[in-house]
């Protein structure tokens, strides 16, 4: 069930005259001023006295009621008594009218909270930091693992304790001449274990020689560690808190023990991260500089265990480390930003009373990599139509987040957000559709995604001129060896192999600080720093995005840290790799311009791409229709066969006509239409006389829903709604019984993407009947919400009713643009109408319908 806090219980309001003459809710519709007789089109019958009796009734009662407002005013007047007394009875009714209203919100409130209990307490434990496994159920709680990691922790600060000294230690004393004296003076680990919150194994999208387990981990430990810079320097931390997503690879699955081949444990997004200094480090616990010590221990551990760097441990000889550690990703995904629409609004002028409109731009990230998009100035509605291209390493796991910011001088202001795994993108293959912005009450961004997958075949080798890749390059750096200590030592020679004056004055250095660095044109990535070493083992990874592989070339640079001096260089040409064994280079390499022996060890894979289709999709045919046998008599409406919506229909058959509302022809398998794809199926004939029918709605699959309207077929619509291609919008409802009050509730939550009948939306508001009854007594309808397509009502309704009787009615909804109530246009935007007999109305349902106009005849 949708969140629903808190809505308020609204009355139905009695309806005016003209109100349900142009509206089309009655049985008996006029089609002009009168209220005489009239023929209706294509018939011979006319209205019958009781409806115009009852119209004349209704007539009567509004202008009864303007009465009953207007004389007073008048009397005030005529008496020459002041007009503080007006002012005064108005005060008295405007308080009234809000200490109802609040009351209505507290009652309504309360009985919410009662009729949804449950999802009441749901929504309000997502509010807390709860263990993962009470949010989602398919992530297991292990208390179990728990007790062990207790029981062990101990033992593991232990392990810790020795890892500091023997191996952090030394590796800190060499990356700076400052920390040469630097020591770990004391190592405790606490006694608060690492938790972990949750667990999930994933069994079906992953391969059968693998496990793979996602750890929810929350870490609050009370460490306490102290370590000496330089004396009297002394610095420490006291406490850390840590949170993230670790997973776990068990792979390959092996017959022999241990079972598993190796272990690879990697944060597929950055953990957050928080630290408690003591000593001199106090310092970087204030505001100003806080985020200069955890940003730089976060690069540590996102250049050891998140993607694409992992933490690997082989258990068998067989696997190689360079294989778990860095394997090919699984494929690429090819981002199309094209637009958003019904952004809100964050630029304000005098002082926040005028509203104005909003500068989006959009960030896209995947892990370490984002992206940002132009800014369109002042537009609710923008284009940008970019294609961002990124390395898929986990899927499912890894995830696209699109954040929406409206560009400020100060701080921009956050239009919405939203996250999508790149596992479902795998699954379809291709996504083009509008998803809906988070934390926002409106606005949706369109986005066309493309999984490609990565191939050995030269044959499949597409090259295009707009910008996108035709390939990918995974270089894996392993090693060099024998590198020059500095440029003079490979620079400062004759040819006869002396010395030059200059390199006499130069002293000795020690092993190069070197660091390597990749380029393709304008793509550059730069290794990790290796101290103190002829000898540098690296063991990075680095994927490029090629664009013309027999003209581009891969350029490699080995630098000197400090003095940024070159150490030696090479070139290796892209087509060199189309010809070798699985588009491989495994090798060492001689390096130019640097020592004799300079060698680097390096693998360089190259794999095109090649865009996956997605599955074709089974379409299924509803079973035929019987045609009707002959036009029934004019005095007993029938229902006509289904047609297909508007937006479906063929360029030929541009009509809207009715449909049955049974629920045995129509097949619901898929959210969206299947008959989209099917246009070409011919639609039955409707009878011209006959002014009551339904027709189904395609968008729900979970029950049938249908349009009625009382019209003839010789009723115009206005050209605003002739010249309108495609949808007129979608209504979300939320629909149970309360069994425990013996009520039926209609919740009208929201609309979106309805038709706009103005350049600045619709004034919308939604009616509803509960069928049979359709008079002006039982007409229930919401507030009105002005200028906008996506309304936002959150309106309750309730019916007082058995269970039976609730299974016997369908639900009539129809949206309307309240603007037009002075014209004799139509105020209609769209309707759906819902058979209750087909529902579970104890469990409830919430879904979004397609509103649609019958009998829409447009000229070509």
């Amino acid at each position: 069930m949708a969140e629903q806090l808190p809505v308020s219980t609204t009355t139905a309001p009695r309806a005016s005259p003209t109100d349900k003459m142009y509206s089309g809710d009655s049985k008996g519709t006029v089609q002009g001023g009168g209220f005489g007789e009239r023929s209706v089109p294509g018939s011979t019958g006319t209205l019958s006295p009781s409806v115009v009796n009852q119209l004349l009734m209704e007539f009567l009662m509004y202008f009864g009621r303007a009465l009953l407002v207007f004389y007073p005013v008048y009397l005030t007047g005529y008496l020459g008594l002041s007009v503080i007394w007006i002012l005064l009875c108005m005060m008295l009714i405007i308080w009234w009218k809000k200490n109802r209203k609040w009351k209505d919100i507290r009652i309504g409130t309360a009985m919410n909270f009662l009729d949804n209990e449950t999802q009441v307490i749901h929504n309000e434990l997502k509010t807390l930091k709860m263990a993962t496994w009470v949010h989602f159920p398919e992530v297991e709680k292990v208390d179990w693992l728990n007790k062990i990691l207790l029981q062990a922790w101990p033992f593991f600060g232990m392990f810790m304790e020795k890892l500091l000294k023997e191996k952090i230690q030394p590796s800190i004393r060499l990356s700076s001449p400052y920390l040469k004296t630097f020591t770990f003076t004391k190592v405790h680990f606490g006694h608060t274990p690492l938790r972990i919150t949750g667990l999930k194994v994933y069994t079906h999208e992953v391969d059968k020689r693998q496990v793979v387990m996602d750890l929810h981990i929350s870490y609050d430990g009370d460490v306490d560690i102290d370590t000496e810079v330089k004396p009297p320097i002394t610095a420490g931390v006291k406490s850390i808190r840590l949170q993230g997503m670790l997973r776990v690879i068990l792979e390959p699955l092996i017959g022999n023990a241990p079972l598993v081949g190796g272990v690879t444990m990697f944060f597929i997004r950055r953990p957050t991260l928080q630290i408690n200094w003591t000593g001199l480090t106090n310092l970087l616990d204030t505001p100003g500089l806080s985020h200069l010590s955890e940003p730089a221990i976060m690069d540590i551990i996102a250049s050891l265990m998140v993607l694409p760097n992992r933490m690997c441990i082989p258990l068998i000889d067989q696997v190689k480390v360079d294989q778990m550690r860095f394997p090919l990703p699984h494929g690429v995904v090819r981002v199309h930003l094209l637009e958003a629409r019904d952004l809100i609004a964050k630029d304000t002028y005098m002082m926040g009373m005028v509203k104005g409109k909003s500068d989006p731009y959009a960030v896209l990230r995947v892990g370490n990599i984002h992206f940002q998009s132009k800014t369109i100035q002042e537009n609710l509605h923008p284009r940008w139509n970019e294609v961002y291209e990124f390395v898929v390493h986990e899927a499912p796991g890894q995830e696209l987040e699109v954040d929406v910011f409206d560009e400020d001088t100060d701080k921009d202001d956050i239009l919405g957000k939203f996250r999508l795994d790149f596992g479902e993108v795998k699954k379809e293959k291709e996504m083009d559709k509008w998803f809906p912005l988070d934390d926002v009450s409106s606005g949706e961004v369109h986005l066309k995604l493309q999984w490609l997958s990565l191939q050995t075949d030269p044959g499949l080798l597409v090259e295009t001129s707009d910008g996108c890749a035709c390939a990918m390059l995974a270089v894996y750096l392993d090693n060099a060896s024998n590198l020059p200590k500095d440029h003079s030592e490979f620079s400062h020679f004759k040819k006869d192999g002396k010395h030059t004056k200059d390199a006499k004055f130069t002293r000795r250095h020690n092993n190069p600080n070197s660091y390597v660095e990749f380029s393709i044109d304008e793509q550059n990535q730069k290794s990790k720093v290796v101290f103190a070493s002829k000898d540098p083992v690296w063991e990075e990874c680095f994927t490029f995005f090629v664009h013309s592989i027999t003209n581009q070339r891969l350029n490699i640079q080995v630098k000197e840290h400090d003095k940024k001096t070159l150490l030696g260089t090479l070139n290796v040409p892209l087509s060199r790799l189309l010809n070798t064994s699985d588009m491989t280079l495994d090798q060492r390499f001689l390096l130019e311009r640097s020592g004799a022996n300079s060698q680097i060890k390096m693998k360089a894979t190259l794999r095109i791409l090649t865009l996956e289709k997605p599955e074709p999709k089974v379409i299924l045919k509803p079973p035929p229709q019987p045609q009707p046998l002959q036009n029934p008599p004019t005095t007993s409406p029938t229902p006509s066969p289904s047609p297909l919506p508007s937006s479906y229909a063929t360029p030929t058959a541009a009509a809207l006509d009715s449909s049955t509302n049974g629920t045995g022809d129509y097949v619901r398998d898929r959210h969206g239409s299947f008959l989209a794809a099917d246009g070409r199926r011919t639609v039955p004939s409707t009878p011209a006389h006959i002014r009551r029918f339904d027709s189904q709605s395609l968008l729900s699959e979970n029950s049938i829903a249908s349009s009625r309207f009382d019209l003839t077929e010789g009723a115009p619509y206005p050209d605003y709604i002739m010249n309108h291609q495609g949808t007129f919008g979608e209504i979300q409802l939320t629909v149970r019984y309360v069994t425990l009050r013996s009520r039926l509730i209609i919740l009208v939550n929201s609309c979106r993407n309805l038709f706009a009948c103005s350049k600045d939306g619709s004034d919308a508001y939604v009616r509803l009947y509960l069928l049979p009854d359709q008079s002006w007594k039982h007409r229930m309808r919401t507030q009105v919400k002005k200028k906008t397509v996506t309304p936002v009502f959150n309106e309750k309704f309730e019916f007082d009713m058995s269970l039976e009787e609730a299974g016997t009615r369908k639900l009539d909804v129809a949206v309307k643009n309240n603007r037009m109530f002075h014209t004799r246009e139509r105020k209609e935007i769209g309707m759906v109408q819902i058979d209750l007999s087909q529902m579970d109305l104890v469990k409830g349902f919430t879904e979004w319908y397609e509103l649609t106009l019958p009998r829409l005849k447009k000229t070509v």
